[in-house]
């Protein structure tokens, strides 16, 4: 069975800068097919649109993921100016230069508050668009559907296809955690029916998920244990980076590195930061060791060459090698070569 699955991968030895393809069987092949270009999202930084002098640093942060936000971090009573502070910011971004962020999103209001439609009307008005757009509080696939009838009414299917914009939503209620495979599979189905909005990380909103089941926050996290464990399955199952809960201590360094690896070794790809001075510890935590990426390169080459030979099974380092071994190999290197390489140009 391992000499089948192998085979699959015969196009390796093509190069050692390994396509998340290569080691796909069919299935894996559909489920990802269309998928926008890697980007790892480490640390997701929120800043407010509300805050002019904040958003005027942003091309300074570097962070893997740099969020624009309308959402929870703006009073309701400046929500008008941050849509309209973040769609100038949208339409001076050539004369920005470039980003030292790897992705640059904006996070809209939720469907819940019809906010949403305001939100994607203004941010319309300007010709650049972000490389993300980020809805929160998605509960149902009706909150999904939505978003994509008020994306495609506003900016027109074309424009926002040949943008290869991605997709990022929130999941932070019960409802939507219980739901989340249906959610999930809902939102891979859109983009392949639309041709827009490939889906390429979840986050999990752990303030509004305590408050609507009625837990009680704490700096550790241990109320949020199960949601956690479920939330990084789901979308595991559906190959989606899933990005962890804040840690609200921004004093408490110590802490939030331990809740980072924690969260790294459950499976989660990053984590939501509220301040800058949580980014380093964030993305160092995230950030495959040294011995961990040798491991990972040798590995690959090793592979490459008994693929050469025709070669099926084989062991490395005492191991015998098998297809989630490869696949783990493979995403250590991608990670560590895509930050390496810096943004996009």
């Amino acid at each position: 069975m391992l000499g089948r699955t192998l085979a699959r991968g015969r196009l390796l030895s093509r190069c050692c800068s390994l396509p998340c393809s290569t080691f796909c069987t069919s299935s894996d092949a559909n489920r990802t097919k269309g998928r926008s270009r890697y980007v790892p999202r480490r640390a997701l930084l929120y800043v407010p649109g509300s805050n002019e002098k904040m958003l005027s640093k942003v091309p300074q942060i570097q962070v893997d993921c740099l969020v624009l936000e309308m959402e929870d971090g703006v009073a309701a009573s400046a929500k008008a100016q941050a849509r309209q502070n973040i769609r100038k910011y949208l339409d001076e971004l050539p004369a920005k230069g470039v980003h030292k962020c790897l992705e640059l999103g904006v996070r809209v209001n939720s469907v819940a508050s019809q906010l949403v439609y305001e939100d994607v009307k203004e941010l319309a008005k300007s010709p650049n668009m972000p490389e993300a757009f980020m809805v929160p509080k998605v509960d149902s696939i009706e909150d999904l559907a939505a978003v994509f009838d008020a994306f495609r009414a506003t900016y027109g299917e074309k424009r926002i296809t040949e943008a290869d914009t991605r997709l990022v939503i929130w999941i932070e209620s019960a409802r939507a955690l219980l739901d989340m495979p249906r959610i999930l599979n809902a939102a891979v189905n859109l983009n392949k029916s639309t041709g827009f909005f490939k889906i390429d990380g979840v986050v999990f909103g752990s303030d509004d998920f305590c408050a609507d089941i009625g837990a009680t926050r704490t700096k550790e996290g241990t109320e949020n244990m199960y949601a956690r464990q479920r939330f990084v399955t789901c979308c595991k199952a559906f190959s989606l980076q899933a990005i962890d809960s804040v840690y609200i201590d921004i004093k408490d360094k110590e802490g939030l590195k331990t809740q980072c690896e924690q969260g790294r070794i459950w499976g989660f790809d990053g984590k939501q930061v509220i301040h800058p001075s949580q980014i380093d510890v964030v993305q160092s935590a995230f950030l495959p060791s040294v011995d961990k990426v040798e491991w990972a390169r040798e590995l690959m080459r090793e592979f490459i060459e008994h693929e050469k030979a025709g070669k099926g099974a084989f062991t490395f380092r005492g191991h015998m090698i098998d297809r989630p071994l490869l696949l783990q190999a493979m995403n250590v290197v991608k990670m560590v070569d895509r930050v390496a390489k810096g943004r996009d140009k």
